[in-house]
């Protein structure tokens, strides 16, 4: 139990770390440890997050930069304050390019791959030439913690303190723990946005 402990703790606090100050580092440690919590948690209580539709797509794209770990050089990490005007419920867009994800596909497992790239599809925010992450990360988080408190799994550290107290302000407030990451342009299209605004990130 305590190597998932320490899985838990680590996993909200690169979590933390990407979410305050974002870039390729933080986001490939995450997905690792996003990674090592599932196993951890598997070994220590025989539950597992494959039933999670936000890790099933993250497996996916871990898993590819896992094996080729160049290609998270492609991925863009965008605040919304630095895009023209737009409503959303992100305050930064993690952006792949939509051929990544579909690599990604071709290193699914043959007998879960007609399933789990359908997840990927539907889970995945799509514009264009461009995927948002993001609110994926944003939404595995809030699964994360819910799982490991329901199974009464003690973790420790600052950054878990503080998402666990965000939650129970939310509970309280009667606020809905999810997000949609849905992105509403006032002018124009939003895949168009995205794909110029990825194309002027370096």
């Amino acid at each position: 139990m305590e190597s998932c402990q320490a899985a838990g703790e680590r996993f909200f606090r690169l979590y933390h770390g990407h979410c305050v100050k974002p870039d390729k580092d933080t986001l490939f440690n995450l997905l690792d440890s996003i990674h090592s919590l599932n196993d951890r948690l598997r070994k220590a209580t025989g539950e597992h997050f494959f039933n999670c539709n936000e890790f099933v797509a993250l497996k996916a794209l871990r898993n590819l930069f896992h094996h080729e770990a160049e290609l998270v050089n492609a991925v863009r990490i965008i605040p919304v304050e630095k895009l023209p005007p737009i409503s959303t419920d992100l305050l930064l867009l993690c952006l792949v390019p939509s051929r990544l994800v579909l690599l990604s596909f071709e290193q699914l497992d043959r007998k879960r791959r007609a399933r789990e790239e359908e997840i990927v599809r539907s889970t995945l925010k799509w514009y264009g030439d461009v995927v948002n992450i993001n609110l994926c990360l944003f939404n595995f988080a809030v699964h994360a913690f819910e799982k490991l408190r329901k199974l009464g799994v003690l973790i420790g550290g600052e950054k878990y303190t503080e998402f666990q107290e965000r939650y129970d302000f939310e509970e309280e407030a009667g606020h809905f723990h999810f997000i949609t990451g849905d992105i509403i342009c006032h002018a124009g299209s939003v895949g168009e946005i995205l794909t110029t605004a990825f194309a002027n990130v370096i």
